[in-house]
């Protein structure tokens, strides 16, 4: 018989720092790891179901941006006071897994402007540089919301000693790191698991995919900085 309550294997150590934020602990958002974890799924299933883990990561990340009073007039006459997002929203992606959030953002934000940082690391330390470089460039560390897929305790732990006021907004935290500093039931290497593809699907799905403008490196640093002034 289906459990009434699912148990959920979300780790939720108490020493988790105040600046980071889960998901709710749903038995919905339990099943939509466990499909991503099987190392049988398919591509198709991993996208599909990877896609709406991070739908959800940004509907949360938007809770946590600053709003200001504003006021509107509904059709019927009546005025409504209420609130809206205060300065631009504007993304970095971290490559190459970081790249798979560009989507869940632009369907949730209309002209967002995306830049990337092409750190060939694809570690901790690719955001720690991130994060640096954004504030070398002026952004003040409590204007940035950190989202990822999954985490460790000693990940989490480190990154927010370093960014005290910067917000993380995570989905799923999990046991630890093993010997090889591999996160650890984990989900595998998640760009590999995203991209790798036999060679025909590859042209397939990249003649299928919209072309739309790039930014990296400096670019991408203008850009938040625009979103700043502007």
């Amino acid at each position: 018989m289906p459990l009434e309550h699912a148990p959920t294997s979300q780790n939720t150590p108490a020493s988790v720092p105040p600046s980071v934020f889960t998901l709710p602990h749903t038995a919905q958002l339990e099943a939509l790891y466990t499909i991503i974890r099987d190392k049988t799924t398919s591509r198709g299933d991993f996208l599909f179901y990877s896609d709406r883990i991070i739908r959800l990561l940004v509907e949360e990340g938007l809770n946590h941006l600053p709003v200001v009073p504003k006021t509107v007039e509904t059709p019927t006459g009546v005025t409504y006071e209420g609130v809206g997002f205060e300065g631009h929203i504007c993304g970095v992606s971290i490559l190459r897994a970081g790249e798979a959030m560009e989507a869940g953002l632009r369907e949730v934000c209309r002209s967002v402007r995306i830049g990337e940082d092409s750190d060939p690391e694809a570690t901790g330390g690719s955001a720690i540089k991130a994060v640096e470089v954004l504030m070398e460039h002026g952004v003040p560390e409590d204007r940035i919301i950190f989202i990822n897929l999954i985490s460790s305790p000693e990940g989490l732990k480190t990154f927010s000693a370093k960014y005290p006021a910067l917000r993380v907004i995570t989905g799923w935290i999990d046991q630890g790191l093993n010997e090889k500093a591999y996160i650890v039931p984990g989900l595998g290497d998640f760009g590999e698991r995203r991209v790798l593809l036999p060679t025909a699907a590859m042209s397939i799905d990249a003649a299928a995919q919209p072309r739309r403008r790039r930014y990296s490196g400096a670019n991408a640093v203008q850009i938040i900085r625009n979103c700043m002034q502007s």
